[in-house]
């Protein structure tokens, strides 16, 4: 069984997330047999963050780049970061550390091609929204990929920022997500919707959601174990 590192804390709680499924799966899967290895580092998330709202991308890279050199020093020989909007520096942290990452949009691509997609809704950080990192994947797969509109954008980035980032989690905030998604199936005719944040799933999950619901989490992690195990 492969070593397994994560660059965690973007943010805190979505790393819990991984390290519980990672350790309760591998053992369901071994029949209680192991429990993977895992080192994680994790990132000082408010300057990480400070890094993404000013555009600092050099710098930015260069942390989680040293992040991941440190993972791979320490012995793991799978490496992933936690949080869909680090993904924005993608390329650079692989080309800086020189270790070939795990990535969270792949992993939703792929998924969304074996479910037969073609047009899919997205929900994250206003990066993950505005920008082309978690999208191009899905582009270049021909699927489709609608955002909310603007107004609705800055609410959600709002409540994940102010509220899933530290755990919150609000009813209020469930049905205002519920009703963004009921719009963008009706107007635009998404077939399931992204959860591009791994702090979403705090929020929504399969039984909550008026379509299809792509928890980027579990799907990253179903595709961490098979390496893992491989």
């Amino acid at each position: 069984m492969r070593k397994l590192g994560l660059v965690g804390g973007t943010g805190p709680e979505s790393t819990l997330m991984y390290y519980k499924e990672l350790n309760t799966r591998i053992d369901k899967l071994t029949g209680g047999e192991h429990m993977p290895d895992i080192v994680i580092d994790s990132v000082d998330f408010r300057r990480a963050w400070k890094y993404v709202e000013n555009g600092e991308y050099d710098h930015l890279s260069d942390y989680l780049a040293e992040k991941v050199k440190y993972l791979a020093s320490a012995g793991a020989e799978i490496i992933s970061l936690t949080a869909g909007t680090m993904h924005i520096v993608f390329d650079e942290i692989e080309e800086k550390s020189g270790v070939k990452l795990i990535s969270i949009p792949k992993s939703i691509c792929a998924k969304a091609v074996a479910e037969g997609y073609k047009k899919v809704g997205l929900l994250g950080t206003i990066f993950t929204m505005e920008q082309d990192y978690m999208k191009k994947d899905l582009f270049n797969a021909g699927i489709e990929v609608v955002v909310p509109g603007k107004e609705d954008r800055e609410l959600i980035a709002k409540r994940i920022l102010e509220e899933l980032e530290l755990g919150i989690v609000k009813e209020s905030t469930l049905k205002e997500f519920q009703e963004i998604i009921s719009q963008m199936c009706d107007e635009s005719g998404i077939e399931a919707v992204i959860l591009g944040c791994t702090e979403l799933p705090l929020l929504l999950n399969s039984e909550n959601c008026p379509v299809p619901c792509m928890d980027s989490v579990e799907i990253h992690i179903e595709d961490l174990i098979k390496h893992i195990v491989d």
